[in-house]
Formats: structure tokens, C-alpha cells, sequence
């Protein structure tokens, strides 16, 4: 590597549950990284991971902050405010890898408030996350319901969206962790018109100079004039014309079982869905191996996997890091 690189503030990235893929893939990826980095996990399951993929060519360092890190190709920088881990209850606890736990719940939201801490005291250029399992940081009494909710909760950040993207797909989501049968009551002029602004800035971070925006119905047939729904009539509708007339190059509403496909096709650089499941599937549908999550509208860049702990899995070796790669990349390339 090229050692002026490590001039660059260092991007961070979060283990996630220790009993989940993330120290496996962490430890996979990172010797493709392109740029400086450090994680914030545990070092001896940091070093249990790295002995499982064998890349045993890493020393690694536990530094209390980022003035400990040294940033060279042989170094392993993990920042670690407290040890959760030793060879004693490794064991006990991974021997139930596939079981949510208060240890590995509370160890996985101490590693994101630190770098969270550090990102805010400009010490890092990017947070990229690893999976965290929700019932785990719960039963840690924790109340957490997702990366994307926490971030924005932990910065005061009002206007907010998770933006999944693949190879070939880029969608917003208007509504994400609630409910189906709460979506309707949930959608709003001002959201819709907010989701649509953070589309078009998420393209324009990502390079997309004049970002296309197509807007997804909420329901069948874009609701046919009022007969399956008035969503599309009375807050679909008029948030993009708004938009439009902002000088945002935005059309739809579009029926949900044609936007993909005319995404897919290149007539739309991002999309705009209306609800989790509707956004979520197409993308998954076209592969999960370079799936990425970005956070938009969070005063800093944050990205992640598109999947989760995959406790059935974790540290057997065999997991991918492909998804990880793909959002480092991109935290380390958006432009700000």
C-alpha cells in the first residue's frame, strides 16, 4: 500500500454481534481495504476470526482512541474501550452462536457509541457497520431498533432515509421498521417530499450529477384513480409535482410491479418506495454479495452490509465478505 494514504482520516468500522459473521468478514475483507482503518469490536475475537479465515499475517493493537492506531499493513487496529471477551466465555457463550444474548448485545452497541463518539470528534472519515442483532441489544436492556433510527436518534438528525443499493438498484425507503397495516397512516406530504430530496442528494453524493427519480404507488395499480386507495392521489402525487417544480428530476407515482423493472432497465438512477418489504426484495433478488446500506441525511457517511448476523453461519468459515467490501468502498469514495 501506499503509505501517504494513511494521511487520510481512518474509516471505522463496527464488529457487530461477536456471535454473528461480522468479525468473520471483518477479518475476510480487510485485507483488500484500499484505505486506513480501524474497528471497533473485541481484540481476542478479533483474533479468533482472523485465525478462522487464516490471515494470520495481522498483529493486532488495542488502542483505547485513535492516537494508539498505527497505521501500517501489518497492524490491526482495534478500538477497544473495555474487554467483553476472554477464552473462558468465548466458549461459553458461541456455544449457542445461533442464540440472541445480552453480552454480545450490550458488547455490539458499546463498539457503534464509540464510533460514534469518534466520528463526531472528526477522528474518523466514515462509519461502516457490521450486523447487530436487535433482540440481543434488547435483552441487554438496551432499546434499539435499528442502526438507521439510532444513528439519527444519537445525532438529532430530523430528516433521515436508508437508501439500499446494489449493482443494479438503488432505492430509498419512504416508511422502514414498522408495521405494514401502519405504512398508510405514516406516509405524509412533508415525508414524501423529504424522502424524495434525500434520493436526489444521495445520487448527488454518489457522483449521479443529474440523479433520474422515479417515486413507487403504495398500492395496486397506483391505487386506479381512487379505487384501491387515495394515498397516490392525495400525498404521492402532489409531493412530487412540489419536488418537480423544484427542479428535481422526479416522475410517478409509478405501480410497484413495473418501477424495478424500468430501474433495472437504467430509465431510473434511484427509486423511491414507499414501505420496507416493497424496496427490499427487488434488491435482495439481485444478489446479496454487493448489497450496501447507506444512512442519508446523518451528519457524517455511514454505510453497511444488506444482511444481518446470520447466527446459522457465523464461525464456520464460510461466510462472504463481498457486502462489506462494497460499503467500504463506497464510504471511502462518497462525496460529502
Amino acid at each position: 500500500m501506499n503509505k501517504n494514504m494513511f494521511k487520510k482520516l481512518p474509516i471505522g468500522i463496527t464488529m457487530g454481534d461477536p456471535c454473528g459473521i461480522g468479525p468473520e468478514i471483518i477479518a475476510r475483507a480487510c485485507k483488500k481495504f484500499k484505505s486506513p482503518y480501524v474497528v471497533y469490536g473485541d481484540p481476542y475475537v478479533m483474533q479468533q476470526a482472523l485465525q478462522l479465515v487464516k490471515n494470520n499475517n495481522l498483529k493486532i493493537i488495542k488502542c483505547n482512541d485513535i492516537t494508539e492506531a498505527k497505521f501500517k499493513d501489518i497492524y490491526l487496529n482495534i478500538i477497544s474501550k473495555k474487554n467483553h471477551f476472554n477464552d473462558y466465555n468465548f466458549k461459553n457463550y458461541f456455544s449457542n452462536k445461533n442464540i440472541a444474548n445480552s453480552i454480545c448485545g450490550k458488547a455490539s452497541y458499546e463498539y457503534l457509541v464509540n464510533s460514534i463518539n469518534d466520528i463526531l470528534n472528526k477522528d474518523i472519515k466514515a462509519i461502516v457497520t457490521a450486523p447487530i442483532n436487535k433482540e440481543s441489544v434488547n435483552q441487554a436492556g438496551i432499546r434499539f431498533s435499528g442502526h438507521t433510527e439510532f444513528l439519527s436518534e444519537a445525532t438529532n438528525s430530523k430528516n433521515f432515509a436508508m437508501v439500499m443499493l446494489n449493482n443494479n438498484l438503488k432505492v430509498l425507503l419512504v416508511t422502514r421498521h414498522i408495521p405494514l397495516s401502519s405504512v398508510s397512516k405514516n406516509l405524509t406530504i412533508e415525508l414524501e417530499i423529504n424522502s424524495i430530496k434525500l434520493a436526489n442528494k444521495a445520487c448527488l453524493q454518489m457522483g449521479i450529477k443529474h440523479p433520474k427519480i422515479g417515486v413507487a404507488a403504495l398500492n395496486p395499480h397506483c391505487g386506479e384513480g381512487g379505487l384501491f386507495g387515495k394515498e397516490e392521489i392525495e400525498i404521492i402525487k402532489p409531493a412530487i409535482l412540489q419536488t418537480f417544480n423544484e427542479g428535481i428530476n422526479v416522475s410517478g407515482p409509478w405501480s410497484g410491479d413495473i418501477i424495478f423493472m424500468k430501474a433495472n432497465r437504467g430509465e431510473f438512477d434511484i427509486i423511491v418506495s414507499q414501505y420496507h418489504d416493497q424496496g427490499i426484495i427487488p434488491i435482495k433478488l439481485n444478489g446479496l454479495d454487493n448489497g450496501i446500506n447507506l444512512t442519508i441525511g446523518l451528519p457524517f457517511i455511514r454505510t453497511s452490509v444488506d444482511h444481518g448476523t446470520a447466527f446459522d453461519i457465523a464461525w464456520k468459515g464460510i461466510a462472504s465478505s463481498s457486502s462489506l467490501e462494497s460499503a467500504f468502498t463506497l464510504a471511502d469514495n462518497l462525496q460529502v
